[in-house]
């Protein structure tokens, strides 16, 4: 299963974005939604997520920056970057988790393509 990422770019600093995520409806509206981003020579690090209820979490970085939302009608996910930095710059990876189960953990962990964010002057 692959899910369809979009939205990056260049932006200045202090500029906006929007990433999106598709995912199968089959497979949306069970997971919960997340955003990772990679920077060169670092690794990956959880951005934000959405439970399959709506319950949304950021990591304290973004915190009041960005905004992840889920549209349950289009099986998509939309994380709206705003005041951009330099440090945000990275390959944003959008990431769809199941339910967990007790023996294997979660009973699926699906990936994008990732799409490129640059800030920079």
């Amino acid at each position: 299963v692959q899910l369809q990422a979009s939205g990056g770019g260049l932006v200045q600093p202090g500029g906006s974005l929007r990433l999106s995520c598709t995912a199968p409806g089959n497979i949306f509206s069970i997971s919960a939604m997340n955003w990772y981003r990679q920077a060169p020579g670092k690794r990956r690090d959880l951005v934000a997520a959405v439970t399959s209820s709506g319950t949304t979490n950021y990591t304290d970085s973004v915190k009041g920056r960005f905004t992840l939302s889920r549209d349950n009608t289009k099986n998509t996910v939309y994380l709206q970057m705003n005041s951009l930095k330099p440090e945000d710059s990275a390959v944003y990876y959008c990431n769809a988790k199941g339910p967990r189960r007790w023996d294997i953990g979660y009973v699926f962990d699906y990936w994008g393509q990732g799409t490129q964010v640059t800030v920079s002057s």
